[in-house]
């Protein structure tokens, strides 16, 4: 049976999304998804929350920001911080059996953006590269990854980046069914993207995800 997997989301464990878990799971079951990583920035405590909820459905992920550029990992154990060398994250998510893709590789408006010969020093260690990210601004971005995939003969992964609930399932992986990490290493051999990009307004909703939190942060440290 081929599964609609969604590779690539964020809940409110996310500094610039207020998506909820029990809304997430909702939303991913409405969309249809068979599976979907949850990849918070830098921690895998909404993952973890999600799965809890959902373990039939979701997998846990984590979006890391290395000094190079951001790194998209699935079936994440231990949480990998932000910050660190590009060799050293990849070194710790092998060592715990995880999946390694590469987040939205050449969309320059990204801080997580990677230049070409950075990305490819570490190609031979990663499982694929995300070549389909709903939130890129331009689809050229998204073809300049596919190309890059493609001439360095490594499988592409899809993924809306989903951070409001609506998001969900904008981009959606079919492929063979897989359970673990290795599994979907082959699976991810085989697949078909059913893909489209988001309005760039929904950008809109991530600044505006930042400045409530830190209101609430900054109405905490005043009554507290």
């Amino acid at each position: 049976m081929a599964l609609r997997v969604d590779f690539h989301t964020h809940t409110r464990y996310s500094k610039d999304s207020l998506t909820s878990i029990p809304g997430f799971v909702k939303a991913a079951r409405r969309a249809g998804l068979d599976r979907v990583v949850v990849s918070d920035h830098n921690t895998i405590a909404g993952a973890l929350e999600a799965h809890r909820l959902a373990p039939d459905l979701v997998i846990v992920g984590e979006e890391i920001l290395t000094t190079q550029g951001e790194i998209l990992a699935a079936y994440v154990r231990e949480e990998i911080p932000a910050g660190l060398e590009p060799a050293e994250v990849i070194r710790r998510l092998r060592q715990q059996g995880a999946f390694i893709s590469v987040s939205h590789p050449f969309d320059l408006y990204r801080s997580g953006y990677w230049e070409a010969p950075d990305l490819e020093q570490i190609l031979s260690q990663v499982d694929a590269i995300e070549i389909f990210n709903s939130r890129c601004m331009l689809q050229s971005q998204n073809d300049l990854a596919r190309d890059f995939a493609e001439r360095h003969d490594i499988p592409g992964t899809a993924g809306s980046d989903a951070h409001t609930a609506r998001e969900i399932g904008r981009a959606v992986m079919i492929m063979p069914e897989f359970s673990d990490a290795s599994s979907l290493r082959r699976s991810v051999q085989q697949v078909e993207i059913e893909a489209l990009l988001s309005s760039p307004a929904i950008h809109f909703s991530s600044r505006c995800a930042v400045m409530v939190k830190g209101l609430q942060e900054k109405l905490r440290r005043t009554t507290g």
